[in-house]
């Protein structure tokens, strides 16, 4: 059996038409299935609407949290309570296309453990949306060294990869990465992303600056590199700066004024302000982790 997990935040009109396709491909392909959708506090009739489809189809299950945590956590949530031999992540709004989990099933029947959707073409986007995810793709794929320019939440994991995702005890988890990070034997299905049905996008500009800021450093240490990389540049300038001012001085012909001084002080000081940000943002989730909050609440189940 697989099991398919759709988180959803204030997806009260796509929850019936995501539990329909669903249901509709697995039957007609004789695969055995669950749907578990993931209530992540939505401020809509989410959770009325996941209680109707239910009742028509015992098949669909719910969760509902007690406040929004994230689509990270309500991913790790629903694969907490699959119980299917593998187990599939697609979005509520059909952008990905409920016909490519035969697909990926298949797959899993031939032996692969962790079949990874990749985006083959974006669909209609905005132009300022293209820009803003193809930057933020790009700065994840430098920082945690995988290449995450097609990546999605689209997947399909075996019992043992799920199981292995569900052992990591950080509460920070970044789905798409860890997937990939796990190893196991792992295939691509590339699949055309589809126009949202209805609704829009829960991802604005902002929202994925955030995103991809929380994920590198819970990920990645690059940014603590950066901090390196600033410091050995700015000695070296260092360097180089007082030779020059030592010959000039001996030569008697000595820098005037404060301008120098000034600029090398605003240089500093930017570094060292950025430096003890980047620190100080590790530390925080440092604290993050060291108090061992569970990533979500679940005030109610179907």
């Amino acid at each position: 059996m697989v099991s398919v997990v759709i988180p959803a935040y204030n997806e009260s009109e796509n929850v019936a038409r995501a539990a329909g396709a669903v249901s509709r491909v697995l039957e007609e392909a004789g695969i055995p299935y669950e749907v578990i959708f993931v209530d992540d506090g939505s401020k809509d009739a989410t959770w009325e609407e996941i209680r109707k489809v239910h009742e028509d189809n015992e098949a669909v299950h719910g969760i509902h949290f007690s406040r929004n945590f994230g689509k990270e956590a309500a991913i790790f949530a629903g694969l907490g309570q699959a119980q299917g031999d593998c187990a599939a992540v697609m979005d509520c709004d059909l952008q990905h296309p409920p016909q490519t989990l035969v697909e990926m099933y298949r797959l899993w029947e031939d032996g692969y453990e962790v079949v990874e959707g990749v985006k083959r073409t974006r669909g209609k986007e905005s132009g300022a949306h293209r820009a803003s995810a193809g930057l933020f793709y790009r700065i994840m794929s430098k920082a945690v060294r995988i290449d995450m320019s097609r990546a999605s939440d689209f997947k399909l994991l075996d019992r043992k990869a799920v199981d292995s995702l569900l052992a990591m005890p950080e509460s920070n988890a970044f789905f798409r990465a860890m997937s990939s990070w796990i190893g196991f034997r792992q295939t691509q299905v590339e699949f055309d992303v589809q126009e949202r049905v209805a609704g829009e996008s829960k991802w604005s500009t902002r929202k994925l600056i955030s995103y991809a800021v929380s994920n590198i450093v819970g990920y990645s240490s690059a940014p603590m590199q950066f901090v390196t990389g600033a410091g050995i540049a700015t000695f070296l300038f260092a360097v180089l700066l007082g030779i020059q001012t030592l010959v000039r001085y001996f030569s008697g012909d000595a820098v005037e004024g404060f301008t120098t001084v000034i600029l090398l002080l605003l240089l500093l000081g930017s570094i060292i302000m950025i430096s003890l940000g980047i620190i100080g943002y590790y530390i925080a989730r440092i604290y993050e982790e060291t108090k061992r909050r569970p990533r979500y609440i679940i005030s109610g189940k179907i």
